[in-house]
C-alpha cells in the first residue's frame, strides 16, 4: 500500500486483527457460518499482508500474481457458494477487488505507483461505490444489533452477530482505503 506509513500501519492492524477474530469465529456456529468465517479470515490476513507500507517491505515481483491466484480461487469458491445463498456474492465482489488491486499492483511501474496521472480507472470507482455503499449499510445494521445486544442469552464471544458484523465492516473501511490509494 502507498501513502504514510503510519496509516499503513493502522491498516495492517485492523485487518490482521479482523483475520483472526474470523479464525476465531470458525471454531463454533454451524457449518455455512464456519466457511463464511473462513473466507472473511483469508480476505482480513490478505489484506494485511498487501498493507503493509512500501517504504518498510516492497514484495517481491512474483507475490503479486499469487496473490491474484489465491484470491482468484477464493473468488470461484465465492461464485460456487453463491448457489446457495446470496449473501455469497459479497464474498465474491470482495475477492474479485483482491485479485484486481493484485493484477494492478503487479502491472503498474515502481511496484504499484498508480497510473500516472490518468485519473481513478472506472473499475476502481464502480468498486469504490460498492465498498462505501456497503460500509454506510453495513454500519447501520450495526447499530440495532449492539443496541440490544445486552439481553441476549448467554453465548461464546466468536457466536456474537454484531462482532461479526463490525468485522465486516471493518474490511469494508479497509477496502475503500486500499482503493483509494490505488
Amino acid at each position: 500500500m502507498h501513502g504514510p506509513a503510519s496509516s499503513g500501519w493502522l491498516l495492517v492492524a485492523l485487518c490482521a486483527a479482523t483475520g483472526a477474530y474470523c479464525l476465531a469465529r470458525m471454531r463454533g456456529g454451524a457449518e455455512g457460518q464456519r466457511g463464511a468465517a473462513g473466507g472473511e479470515a483469508l480476505m482480513g490476513f490478505g489484506m494485511a499482508a498487501m498493507a503493509v507500507p512500501t517504504t518498510v517491505f516492497t514484495p517481491p515481483a512474483w507475490a503479486w500474481p499469487v496473490y491474484a491466484a489465491v484470491f482468484g480461487a477464493a473468488a470461484v469458491h465465492a461464485l460456487w457458494a453463491a448457489r446457495a445463498g446470496a449473501h455469497h456474492l459479497h464474498h465474491l465482489v470482495g475477492a474479485a477487488a483482491m485479485v484486481y488491486m493484485s493484477l494492478v499492483m503487479a502491472g503498474s511501474p515502481a511496484h504499484g505507483h498508480g497510473r500516472g496521472g490518468s485519473g481513478v480507472p472506472l473499475l476502481t470507482g464502480a468498486l469504490l461505490l460498492y465498498f462505501a455503499g456497503y460500509v454506510l449499510l453495513a454500519g447501520v445494521r450495526l447499530v440495532p444489533v449492539a443496541a440490544v445486544a445486552g439481553g441476549g442469552g448467554a453465548s461464546g464471544w466468536g457466536d456474537r452477530p454484531e462482532l461479526a458484523r463490525a468485522c465486516r465492516l471493518s474490511m469494508g473501511i479497509a477496502m475503500v482505503a486500499m482503493l483509494l490509494t490505488l
